[in-house]
């Protein structure tokens, strides 16, 4: 009963050891870096760092396009109000009492009637500027 006792533990023994010996070589074959799984983590690993540097390239050139359209924004604001002031200014502007060749004769000498305003003289090298104030205006 020994002697069968024995046997079976050898038995046993040899088929641990060549369990282990089998499972050794598949975790080998698992985390070899060229083939194995090891490889493919390592190829992952060298890809998110690659793709890390990329983003925070790519989040830098978007900061910087952020700080360039915001500049750019502020100043077409600029130009904006710039343009608005120039549009409110020209009911201002100085007509010729000259008829132009749209015009009919009638509305130029409605133009010329000398009730509604002095006559003004042009001032050089400004591109706007104001009607002499008349003392009997429209409410003023």
């Amino acid at each position: 009963m020994e002697l069968i006792a024995d046997i079976l533990l050898v038995a046993g023994a040899l088929g641990a050891g060549l369990y282990c010996f089998i499972l050794a070589r598949r975790l080998r074959r698992f985390t070899d870096l060229e083939k194995g799984v090891g490889g493919a983590v390592s190829v992952l690993s060298a890809q998110a760092e690659e793709l890390r540097k990329s983003l925070d390239c790519a989040r830098q050139s978007s900061d910087e396009s952020g700080v360039a359209l915001q500049t750019l924004t502020e100043r077409a604001e600029s130009v904006a109000q710039h343009l608005e002031l120039m549009m409110a200014s020209m009911h201002d502007v100085v007509q010729e009492d000259q008829p132009s060749p749209e015009q009919p004769e009638e509305h130029a000498q409605e133009k010329s009637d000398p009730i509604s305003l002095k006559p003004v003289t042009k001032p050089e090298g400004l591109m706007f500027f104001r009607h002499a104030a008349t003392s009997g205006g429209s409410g003023q």
